[in-house]
């Protein structure tokens, strides 16, 4: 399959000694060990099950652990530099979405490994991340409060309880738990999936709820809405929340089959015939244009149907594809895989960070290696092997 082999490829190029880089191009941002991007590169390679791949992912987290900031956050990147190595937790925010992916990461390589010695060395990191992202719910209510810019979506106006910060924290503690006994995890991995269930998504009941003035203002959608904060709730739809909620099976079958309704029918709609990071997109004149406008550090990239506003990432697709293979829909994972296939593929597989949703020109750095790792994770779903959830 020329498809799986390009992907595979990328992947092995950008294997470097300290871990995966982001992107092959000689970009210097790029050509850093960044914790996202890594493990989620380091997932792929851990499904292939190539042992250089492997070897990577392993180093990407020796990295991210050694470089870990003494209150437990995991460096947003870590760069090898030839002055010496230059260490970031985020750029005009910290990033809340690394200590998860982190956890994530090192309980799916020993879950696959069966590296028991790995696990233990990393354990100390893992328990100072999980304490700061107790520290990070403030009210101790079960809910981490997120900065603006402060995750993967980092040029997007989401802020307070973000929904993807908290679903990626529930696959962490579960991961941890396919490896430990922890009753008291265990406990509070069922009280935030229900706190989730109960408050991001309009029910018509007021019982235990977050915030009963917001809920109350809350219109009913089919998907779980963006985020939750003090003023009120965000309400876009949020395709990288949204996927984990499917591959995490969050709420009832009635919510996974609405949602399922929605996904499908809003990709359908598009050029790309894939998801958009966040939908509907902000344009100008809306309330949210100016916090999106301002919220770059240097370059403005957030256009209408571009980037995080409304632009199509084969990355977090990959991750719908996972979300449909865990729900037994083959058929549609497989059409996505296609889709995803068909856009790293332009221009010679130039595998582009992103893609113009409404018009289907490519956006961001070429040779983005988890446009790539997206891709992987669905074939080998696909495949039957997939990740511990």
């Amino acid at each position: 399959m020329i498809e799986y082999n390009k992907a595979k490829d990328l992947l092995h190029k950008v294997a470097s000694p300290q871990g995966f880089l982001a992107s092959a191009n000689d970009i210097s941002n790029y050509r850093r060990v960044w914790a996202r991007d890594g493990v989620i590169c380091g997932l792929a390679g851990l499904l292939d099950g190539d042992k250089q791949l492997t070897e990577a992912f392993k180093q990407t987290l020796i990295t991210l652990a050694t470089h870990q900031h003494k209150l437990g956050n995991i460096p947003s990147n870590v760069h090898f530099a030839e002055t010496g190595v230059e260490i970031s937790f985020g750029g005009l925010a910290g990033r809340v979405d690394t200590v998860s992916w982190f956890i994530i990461g090192v309980c799916q390589y020993v879950h696959k490994t069966g590296d028991t010695a790995f696990f233990k060395s990393m354990n100390e990191a893992i328990e100072k991340g999980f304490a700061l992202m107790h520290s990070w719910e403030y009210n101790d209510g079960g809910l981490m409060y997120v900065p603006r810019s402060g995750n993967w979506a980092d040029e997007y106006p989401t802020q307070g309880f973000i929904l993807y910060d908290q679903l990626l924290r529930v696959w962490a503690m579960r991961s941890y738990l396919n490896l430990v006994e922890d009753a008291d995890l265990k406990s509070k991995v069922k009280t935030i999936e229900s706190k989730l269930v109960k408050n991001y998504k309009q029910r018509g009941e007021q019982e235990a709820v977050y915030h009963p003035k917001a809920y109350s203002n809350l219109d009913k959608k089919p998907y779980w809405v963006a985020s939750l904060e003090p003023a009120g709730y965000q309400t876009q739809f949020d395709a990288f929340a949204n996927s984990l909620a499917l591959m995490l099976k969050l709420g009832s079958q009635d919510d996974q089959d609405e949602l399922l309704a929605y996904t499908e029918t809003t990709r359908k709609e598009l050029k790309t015939n894939l998801l958009p990071a966040f939908w509907p997109v902000i344009k100008e004149g809306d309330e949210d244009w100016r916090f999106l406008t301002n919220n770059c550090k240097y370059e403005f990239r957030n256009y209408p149907y571009e980037f995080h506003n409304g632009g199509t990432w084969q990355m977090v697709n990959g991750f719908y594809g996972l979300g449909l293979v865990h729900l037994g829909k083959q058929d549609i994972a497989q059409e996505v895989l296609g889709h995803i296939n068909t856009l790293n593929a332009y221009e010679d597989w130039s595998f582009y960070e992103n893609f113009n949703s409404q018009t289907g020109a490519p956006n961001g750095v070429p040779y983005c290696t988890w446009s790539a790792a997206g891709a992987i994770l669905i074939q080998q779903a696909l495949n039957g092997n997939t990740l511990a959830l």
